[in-house]
């Protein structure tokens, strides 16, 4: 499974950087961004149709 990882801007929560990745990544790009202190938006990405 693919998530989308949005980077949101810490004045107003827009989003400033997106991401898709596997499952595997996103527990080490969620501690990466708890340990700064940045604020994420995490979804499931669209399946690419078929």
């Amino acid at each position: 499974m693919r998530f989308e990882i949005m980077r949101l801007d810490e004045i107003d929560g827009t989003a400033v950087e997106t991401t898709v990745v596997d499952a595997a990544s996103v527990n080490r790009i969620v501690q990466q961004a708890a340990a700064i202190g940045q604020r994420l938006w995490i979804r499931p990405a669209d399946a690419p149709a078929s």
